[in-house]
């Protein structure tokens, strides 16, 4: 496949208190009145992030025609599970009322640098306002799945939720510096609330130079197969690049990182990692979401494909 890369679409100026930088993890939604929604997550001055939202244009992406002006969910309570951060990762429509966001919770450690858990937060009046559906994680520590059991992507199919998410128990070092090992896993909930302890295991690190994966985004095919965008960790760029897998039920996937056909430029806000992409067809064109280097720090922007 081939993308048209269309620059930059936001990053933080610094004056709202909640979102002095980054814009993470771009999470675009379809709205019924011809605008797309993108949840995303932003930091205050001690680099604490928080969820907001961007309506575009779905028709010309490049028109910004609003953006929240306060967080949609605060932090949790000191010693919660995200007393340090919450960054949104998958938003699904339950009905015209109800919306579930589903959310990464911060947890700042002493023995490892940090833990990252699974909360969700809930919306009754059409996604305008959330609170959280409870003060622990709905993805909680397991035996199998000790300090991460982040990053989820869920979608609602028939009368079942499925969720593609990340999981790891290990640490390895890069340049210097302890980071997560992660791979990505998928599980069934009859409600989108109560998960099992431990998914199946699809994507692992495939060579020395891979360590762990980014948030999946998977769409449905014309066809009912199943596409993956994801994002590789790797050790020679300490930083993330893009993958790409297909499937024919959502379980066994084959990588084709080689044909997504989008990478970091030669320069500028993505020429140093390119990450967190999602894709969405909005119109007559899939439009992919994805941030650039720092890890969202120099915002998100959007391709169109060819």
């Amino acid at each position: 496949m081939a993308w048209i890369k269309r620059g930059l679409l936001w990053r933080p100026d610094g004056k709202l208190w909640w979102a002095r930088s980054h814009a993470m993890i771009p999470t675009p939604v379809c709205q019924n009145n011809g605008t797309v929604r993108i949840y995303f997550s932003s930091c205050d001055a001690k680099g604490i992030g928080r969820p907001g939202w961007l309506d575009i244009d779905a028709g010309n992406p490049s028109v910004v025609l609003g953006m929240a002006k306060a967080p949609l969910l605060e932090i949790g309570k000191a010693g919660t599970f995200d007393d340090n951060g919450v960054v949104v990762t998958s938003v699904v429509q339950i009905d015209e009322r109800i919306v579930f966001l589903y959310y990464v919770g911060f947890e700042l450690c002493t023995q490892i640098r940090y833990r990252l858990l699974t909360g969700l937060a809930v919306s009754e009046d059409g996604g305008n306002t959330f609170r959280r559906f409870r003060e622990t994680p709905i993805l909680e520590r397991s035996q199998a799945e000790l300090f991460f059991r982040c990053g989820p992507q869920v979608i609602r199919e028939g009368e079942h939720f499925r969720m593609w998410y990340i999981a790891g128990s290990d640490w390895t070092e890069v340049q210097g510096k302890q980071v997560p090992v992660y791979v990505i896993k998928h599980m069934v909930s009859v409600d989108g609330i109560n998960w099992p302890e431990e998914g199946k295991t699809l994507l692992s690190p495939q060579n020395i130079d891979e360590h762990g994966f980014g948030r999946p985004w998977v769409i449905r095919t014309p066809t009912g197969s199943y596409e993956m965008f994801y994002s590789i960790r790797k050790r020679s760029a300490a930083a993330y690049r893009l993958g790409y897998a297909i499937s024919d039920d959502g379980v066994a996937w084959t990588r084709r990182d080689m044909e997504l056909g989008l990478d970091v430029s030669a320069t500028g806000w993505d020429a140093e990692a390119i990450a967190y992409s999602a894709v969405i067809t909005a119109t007559d064109k899939p439009l992919c979401f994805y941030n650039g280097n720092g890890f969202g720090a120099s915002g998100f922007g959007w391709a169109e494909q060819e």
